[in-house]
């Protein structure tokens, strides 16, 4: 063990001080850990609203929410106060054949705001947690119903599921499938709905039959559920097709196949709704949720399932034998009902309804940099495709992408206190995703920004 300069809890802060410690003890997630050893770490240190603030006392526009979670903003008290009642009343029992109040209230509330009957909900600790349950949820009740042989979990290209085994078999992007192979067998891909390059006369519910094609493939008795987001986020926020979803809907049920909405990004209140299938008029069978479910104040995930799904379960002998340690910790859960209650109250999806055109509107407005293709998304959920030529829709190759989007954009943006997501997961797209109370002012900082930035890097080209 090697000893490093303490720095104390709480502040002042040294930048300095604590890089050095996060080089050296720190295992960041998705980061590239032999980047220059003299660069200083990125260290956010407070919040509020929808700004944070480094280490040096700087603010950035959290135009991410974090990563996709910060919901209702920095900084809320309301879950500071409903933590610390909580642990003053019970800081913890599990779920393992206990309830407490908290999680049965949780999942009292989350059942009459979900769609259809999905009135069954499995708490977790996060968003790959929920999606590795619903896999497991989905070939225990083919096995329970006398369909064994129904294992096989159908995506899509470009998709991000998650990172644990079994969601990373539905995850649709090889660069980080390759590294753990071999996967948890059974996941098969089909296309997306990115229609950016499509022939102007193809069917718009082509990528809907190649999922019916795909289930014919692998033959329907094989297939256990489609997973699908409501926005697909990796690939750069693509939205589905009118009618895409009904036609899902349709195949699934042919089939006898189950279908999933990863709802991890798009729910409470993302793209408008408190569940995005809602947005998109589809009932699927299970729902996975976490990020926006507390507004990330704490980690936690659910899987909501159907009374249909979790009716085999109910016999006297009968149980879902698959759990968490921590799935519906009554701390979380209390932050939970403190993060609908400022949804509701605030009516912060209404708000975002109400915005998302104005939103929309002026990242359109960037539209004559040369480099800027298309605007896509659905409520506080948008992206930008960044092209080669817009003429030809020409994208960038790969040593072009890593120039353009780590080598200039993503250091250029931080730098003028805006944080967003450029990312090449597909094609090269810088992410938006304000806190659910951006409004006008934080809608023209961005903009800002972004023509600055982005103009930059056109000329550089």
């Amino acid at each position: 063990m090697t000893a490093t300069t303490a720095v104390k809890h709480g502040g002042p802060y040294s930048a300095a001080a604590l890089s050095e410690q996060a080089r050296r003890h720190l295992w960041m997630h998705f980061t590239r850990i032999g980047n220059d050893p003299h660069a200083p770490v990125p260290i956010i240190v407070s919040g509020d609203g929808c700004y944070v603030y480094d280490a040096d006392g700087k603010r950035y526009l959290d135009g991410l929410s974090a990563l996709y979670c910060v919901n209702v903003g920095h900084g809320r008290p309301e879950f500071a106060e409903a933590a610390a009642a909580q642990l003053r009343e019970l800081d913890f029992y599990t779920t393992w054949s206990y309830a407490h109040p908290r999680a049965i209230e949780l999942a009292t509330r989350i059942a009459a705001l979900a769609p259809g009957d999905l009135n069954r909900v499995f708490f977790t600790s996060g968003g790959s947690e929920a999606v590795e349950s619903a896999i497991k949820l989905a070939r225990a009740y083919h096995r329970l119903t006398g369909h064994a042989q129904k294992s096989k979990i159908i995506a899509r290209e470009v998709a991000y599921h998650g990172t644990t085994l079994g969601a990373l078999s539905a995850t649709g992007i090889t660069s980080l499938r390759t590294p753990f192979e071999p996967l948890v067998p059974g996941g098969c891909h089909v296309a997306n709905t990115d229609s950016y390059r499509w022939p102007a006369d193809r069917d718009p519910l082509w990528a809907a039959e190649q999922i019916a094609e795909r289930i014919a493939f692998e033959d329907a008795d094989t297939v256990a559920a489609v997973i699908l987001e409501p926005v697909q986020n990796a690939g750069g926020c693509i939205p589905p097709q009118d009618g895409y979803f009904q036609r899902v809907r349709e195949i699934c049920d042919e089939n006898h196949v189950l279908l999933i909405s990863d709802e991890v990004i798009c729910s409470w209140g993302r793209i408008g709704h408190y569940f995005g299938s809602e947005r998109y008029g589809y009932v699927p069978d299970i729902i996975t949720t976490a990020k926006g479910l507390t507004s990330a104040a704490i980690p936690m995930g659910a899987m909501i399932a159907s009374d249909r799904i979790a009716e085999p379960f109910h016999t006297e002998t009968g149980s879902f034998v698959h759990g968490f340690t921590f799935g519906g910790h009554p701390v979380a859960a209390a932050v939970a009902l403190a993060n609908i209650d400022l949804l509701e109250r605030e009516d912060l999806c209404g708000h975002v309804l109400a915005k998302e055109a104005e939103f929309r509107a002026v990242l359109d407005s960037l539209a004559d940099i040369p480099i800027v293709g298309e605007v896509r998304g659905a409520g506080f959920f948008q992206a930008i495709e960044l092209v080669k030529d817009r003429q030809t829709k020409e994208t960038f190759s790969d040593q072009e992408s890593e120039h353009l989007l780590r080598g200039f954009l993503s250091g250029a943006l931080y730098h003028h206190g805006l944080i967003c997501r450029t990312d090449d997961r597909g094609d090269p797209v810088v992410q938006l995703a304000p806190p659910l109370i951006a409004d006008t002012e934080q809608f023209e900082e961005i903009v800002a920004v972004l023509r600055t930035v982005l103009t930059a890097a056109s000329e550089l080209l």
